[in-house]
């Protein structure tokens, strides 16, 4: 499997969005949901497939799973590190308020836990692309 694949169906200027997990079928949600919505969608299902895709692509929002391969705080500084003008936000099973607070101080602008609601980060990425609002998030 190629480490970016992008989904792209429409034209114009769109929201560029990230979505990075290992878990495929997380990963496959979050990319229809989104494109649904339509955004522009990359996907890479580990940290530095999106770390090498991020030297030429700079998405409005990346949103990233904290525990996956090549994955964890110093991978969430690395990517605001790569794409500073890009909001991030994490999406994990493994949240409790301190490692919420953790990724926060290492450049996460947001934070869900799983089980994800998506109607709540669908307006947490609309509110992130306010120049180009993602289709119709709500």
């Amino acid at each position: 499997m190629k480490q970016i694949r992008i989904h792209d169906e429409g034209e114009g200027d769109r929201c560029t969005i990230m979505v990075i997990d290992d878990d495929e079928a997380m990963r496959a949600l979050l990319v229809e949901v989104l494109q649904e919505n339509g955004c522009q969608v990359l996907e890479s299902y580990d940290g530095k497939g999106a770390l090498a895709a991020l030297q030429t692509i700079t998405p409005r929002v990346i949103v990233t799973d904290l525990k996956l391969p090549d994955g964890g705080y110093a991978y969430l500084r690395l990517l605001k590190a790569a794409a500073p003008q890009s909001s991030i936000v994490v999406v994990t099973a493994y949240g409790d308020s301190q490692s919420k607070v953790k990724a926060l101080e290492c450049g996460a602008q947001g934070y869900f836990e799983k089980p994800l609601h998506l109607k709540d980060l669908k307006k947490w990425i609309s509110q992130m692309c306010l120049v180009n609002p993602c289709g119709n998030m709500s």
